[in-house]
């Protein structure tokens, strides 16, 4: 039962970002290095948050509980804001790199575009995110113990598979938002993706209530999914035109000559 819950959470949660790894970065061996630099990057404002609430927690008093549930949502929130500055650093250095790539190559043109490098970076981030908010939660669920046992939710793990597969599609579509924003110096849509980044923080400290936080937070990726889709050119008409049953009439004609090339000698 264990291996089941374990293998289970573990595909719900990353079984999405490992499909979009393989189909749209795992060819491209820039995309590839773009997808493991902005992984670091994203290690290195957890390790600045970290220090951060591990010198606060020494320094205040251990044995107040609403005082340590205070520094908890402090710390939670300046991990939030450094890995949107962090995010921003990796803007400034995939523009250098974008730069020198297209000084270097023949026709002119960087060999990855800006929307593709913001979706890979977004997807960096997300990925390395759930695999350090979830990872602790996987170990436990191989077992011994049963999730419940004592009044306890038995949603633990699979709610925490859900919430973390929805972090990893927000990282991604807040990679491709902020990356537009940056570009076209939108400052107020800057604003909107780290304050819906700190929404989505604190709706985890709604838990166990996971209605109260899973519904929502659902629902914020739908609506951020939408906004990133727009965000990258798509439009209705390209939706209509993904569709089976919506063949787009062409004004066309084709000709077919009955004349053929002569057999060579």
């Amino acid at each position: 039962m264990g291996a089941a819950v374990f293998f289970g959470c573990t595909f719900i949660a990353f079984g999405p970002a490992l499909a979009l790894c393989l189909l749209t970065v795992a060819g491209d061996p820039l995309r590839v290095i773009v997808l493991v630099a902005g992984a670091f990057f994203w290690l290195v404002s957890l390790l600045l948050a970290s220090l951060i609430w591990f010198i606060s927690v020494q320094l205040s008093d251990r044995d107040n509980g609403q005082l340590q549930y205070g520094l908890l949502l402090f710390g939670a929130a300046v991990s939030v804001l450094l890995q949107e500055a962090f995010r921003f650093a990796y803007f400034k250095l995939l523009k250098k790199a974008d730069e020198g790539l297209v000084a270097l190559s023949e026709d002119g043109r960087p060999p990855i575009s800006i929307k593709q490098m913001a979706y890979v970076s977004g997807l960096s981030f997300g990925i390395i995110s759930g695999v350090f908010s979830v990872i602790n939660i996987l170990a436990d669920s191989i077992g011994p113990g049963t999730v419940g046992i004592h009044g306890d939710s038995p949603h633990y793990f699979i709610t925490s598979a859900f919430l973390t597969m929805a972090v990893v599609f927000l990282h991604t579509f807040w990679g491709t938002i902020f990356f537009d924003a940056c570009e076209k110096g939108r400052y107020g849509t800057l604003g909107l993706v780290v304050a819906s980044h700190l929404l989505t923080s604190g709706l985890t400290f709604l838990n166990p209530c996971y209605e109260a936080s899973l519904i929502p937070l659902f629902l914020l990726t739908v609506s951020t999914g939408a906004w990133a889709f727009f965000t990258a050119g798509g439009s209705l008409h390209s939706i209509l035109a993904c569709l089976p049953c919506k063949k787009e009439e062409s004004d066309s004609v084709m000709v077919y000559s009955t004349l053929r090339r002569p057999a060579e000698d």
